[in-house]
C-alpha cells in the first residue's frame, strides 16, 4: 500500500500560463511541498518532519480530478532562482526541462510533469548529500507521493540528465511503490568515481563538491511565497562534513559505500532507458556498462556512442548531438509502455551501439556476444612517476605490427601490471591508441591506478568501454606512465616505477557489422578525432599483438 501523504498548506494557488510569465505555455501549474520523515540528515532528529519542495504541470485543458500518469525529475538545478527561472515577475517553476515538455509533447499526451527539489537545494529542507542515504531518500519519498496523489494513476517514471540522471537510478536502489520506469540521461553511477579513479582524483574533485555547496546555500527568487523561503532554508551544519568525506579517496570507505548504486540497485527489474556517451568528459563511463548489466528487466535499453554530456534529443546544427534522430518518439513509446500499458508499435533495439565512424548499430547485450578477450603480453620497463598528458610521448610503449585485416574493439580493454615502486602512492596510468600508417595516434581509452604500496605490487587497470573500428594497415599502441594531467588530478612522488610484468585483454569482435540504423558522426567524434598527434618519433617496442582472425 502506498504511504498516505496529508495535503501540505499551499500559499499560492493553481496558476495558468496567462497568470504566470513563467510557466510552460498551455500549462497549469500547482506548487507543492511533501512532508518527509526519515531523511536523517546530519544533526537533525530523523523523526523531524522535513518539506520537499515540488513544481506539478500538467495541460490546462484537463481537470485536476483526472487520473494521469506521471514524470518526475528530481533535482539539484531546479531552484526557482536558477537556469532561467523568472526571478522577478513570478515563483518558478524552472525550465530546466521544458525541452523534454517541448520534444515529447508529454502534457498533450496524457501525462503530468513534476519536478522536486532535492533535500537541501531550491524551496526543499534538509541537507544536500552528494547521492547519500539523505538523497536517495528523498528520491523514494517524492516517488511514493507522486503515486498516492489523487490525479495519479499510480504510475512514476523518474526522468533526468546528470545529477537528476543520479536521482533515478537512486530510485531504482530504493524500489519505491509506484516507480515504473527510469529514463537516465548520462548519469553519476557512484559518488566515488565521479571525483576518483582507483585513488587518483579527477581534475574536477575540489571545485564540484564545493559548487554543490554554494547551490544548496542558494535562495529561491525575489517573489517566491515565504514557505518557499522558510522551507529551503540552508542547514549550514551539513557543508563542511559533506566536502570533507567528498575528498577521501579510497572507495572502500562506507562513506562512498552508501553511494554506490552500481551495488545498492543490482537486480533490480525497473525498466530502464540509459544514455552514456563514450567520449564522455563529466560524468565518465567508468562503471555505466557495469550498472546497466546489473540490472534485469529485460526491456531495458541504451543508448552508448560517440557523444558527450548531452540530452537524447539535443540539437547539433542540422543535425543531433548523439549522432541520431529519433530520441524522443523512443521515449514516448518507452513512457507509453510502462506508464500506460501501450504496446510499441515499433520494436526498438535493445542497444543502440555507435562506433568510431559515426554508424549506429542494434545490439542485444554489452559488450556484444561475439565478443573475444585477446590477451597480448607487453613491453616492460620504467617510467617516472610524474605528469603528461594524453599525448605526451614518455613512459613505456607497445606497438602492434600492422593490422593484416581490419579489427573491431567493442567493449572494455583491461591491463593487468605487476610494478616495483620504492615510494608509496605513486601513479600507474594505462592508455590505447589507434595508430594510422604515418604514425599519427589517436586515442581510444585509458586508464588508472594509485598504487598504494611499497615495493612489488600486481594491479587490475580497467580502461573505458569504446566501440572502434581499426583498419588494416593501422597499428595498436599501448603506452604505461605516470600520469595523464587531461585526465586526472596526480600527486606526483617524481620516483621511479618498474613495471616487471605487463598484458592486456582486448575485447574484439568476431562478426563484421554490416547492417546499421540511421546515425552520423558527432561533434564531440570530430573533436576527438581531431585530437590526435604524431608519435614517429617515440622509443616503442614492437609487440605482435593477439588480434584474432579477420571478421567473419
Amino acid at each position: 500500500a502506498l504511504p498516505a501523504f496529508a495535503p501540505a498548506p499551499r500559499l499560492s494557488p493553481a496558476l495558468d500560463a496567462a497568470e504566470q510569465g513563467a510557466v510552460y505555455p498551455g500549462a497549469e501549474y500547482r506548487e507543492e511541498y511533501i512532508d518527509a520523515i526519515g531523511l536523517d540528515s546530519p544533526g537533525v532528529p530523523s523523526d523531524t518532519t522535513t518539506r520537499l519542495h515540488a513544481d506539478v504541470l500538467r495541460s490546462s485543458s484537463v481537470s485536476w480530478d483526472v487520473e494521469q500518469p506521471v514524470v518526475v525529475v528530481v533535482s539539484p538545478y531546479t531552484n526557482h532562482n536558477d537556469g532561467g527561472a523568472d526571478l522577478s515577475s513570478g515563483q518558478g517553476p524552472n525550465p530546466r526541462f521544458y525541452d523534454f515538455l517541448e520534444v515529447t509533447g508529454a502534457l498533450d499526451r496524457g501525462y503530468t510533469f513534476v519536478q522536486v527539489d532535492l533535500p537541501g537545494f531550491g524551496g526543499s529542507g534538509g541537507c544536500n548529500d552528494w547521492g547519500g542515504p539523505v538523497e536517495q531518500r528523498g528520491v523514494e519519498l517524492a516517488v511514493e507521493w507522486a503515486a498516492s496523489q489523487p490525479w495519479s494513476t499510480g504510475k512514476v517514471a523518474l526522468l533526468g540528465k546528470s545529477y537528476d540522471g543520479w536521482t533515478g537510478l537512486m530510485g531504482m536502489a530504493r524500489d519505491p511503490e509506484g516507480l515504473a520506469a527510469v529514463v537516465s540521461m548520462e548519469p553519476v553511477y557512484s559518488g566515488y568515481r565521479y571525483l576518483h579513479d582507483d585513488g587518483i582524483r579527477f581534475t574536477n574533485a575540489a571545485l564540484t563538491p564545493a559548487i554543490f555547496q554554494v547551490y544548496d546555500t542558494q535562495p529561491g527568487a525575489l517573489n517566491d511565497d515565504p514557505e518557499y523561503h522558510v522551507s529551503g532554508a540552508p542547514q549550514l551544519w551539513c557543508l563542511g562534513p559533506n566536502y570533507l568525506q567528498q575528498q577521501l579517496d579510497s572507495e572502500d570507505d562506507a562513506f562512498w559505500a552508501a553511494r554506490d548504486l552500481v551495488e545498492l540497485a543490482a537486480g533490480s527489474d525497473v525498466p530502464l532507458f540509459l544514455t552514456q556517451g563514450f567520449l564522455e568528459t563529466n560524468t565518465k563511463p567508468d562503471a555505466a556498462f557495469a550498472y546497466f548489466n546489473a540490472m534485469t528487466n529485460p526491456d531495458n535499453r541504451a543508448w552508448f556512442g560517440q557523444f558527450d554530456h548531452v540530452r537524447g534529443w539535443e540539437r547539433e546544427g542540422s543535425g543531433y548531438a548523439m549522432g541520431r534522430s529519433g530520441f524522443a518518439a523512443e521515449l514516448n513509446r518507452f513512457l507509453d509502455e510502462h506508464l500506460k500499458g501501450v504496446e510499441p508499435a515499433v520494436t526498438d533495439p535493445a542497444i543502440a551501439e555507435q562506433d568510431n565512424l559515426g554508424r549506429y548499430r542494434a545490439e542485444s547485450s554489452w559488450p556484444p556476444a561475439d565478443v573475444v578477450q585477446r590477451t597480448t603480453e607487453l613491453a616492460l620497463g620504467s617510467y617516472a612517476d610524474g605528469s603528461g598528458s594524453t599525448r605526451s610521448t614518455h613512459g613505456i610503449w607497445s606497438l602492434s605490427q600492422p593490422l593484416p585485416h581490419d579489427a573491431w574493439l567493442a567493449g572494455e580493454p583491461v591491463a593487468h601490471l605487476t610494478v616495483a615502486t620504492d615510494a608509496p602512492r605513486t601513479n600507474l596510468v594505462v592508455n590505447l591508441y589507434d595508430v594510422d600508417a604515418n604514425g599519427v595516434a589517436t586515442t581510444i581509452s585509458r586508464g588508472a591506478v594509485l598504487v598504494r604500496e611499497l615495493g612489488s605490487s600486481t594491479h587490475e587497470v580497467a580502461l573505458y568501454g569504446q566501440d572502434w573500428v581499426l583498419p588494416a594497415g593501422h597499428r595498436l599502441a599501448v603506452r604505461v606512465v605516470g600520469g595523464n594531467t587531461d585526465w586526472w588530478q596526480h600527486l606526483s612522488t617524481r620516483t621511479t616505477v618498474d613495471v616487471t610484468a605487463a598484458r592486456i585483454e582486448l575485447p574484439l569482435l568476431r562478426e563484421a557489422r554490416t547492417t546499421f540504423l540511421d546515425g552520423s558522426a558527432t561533434g564531440r567524434l570530430q573533436q576527438h578525432l581531431g585530437q590526435s598527434f604524431d608519435i614517429g618519433a617515440v622509443d616503442a617496442t614492437d609487440v605482435v599483438f593477439d588480434l584474432g582472425t579477420a571478421l567473419r
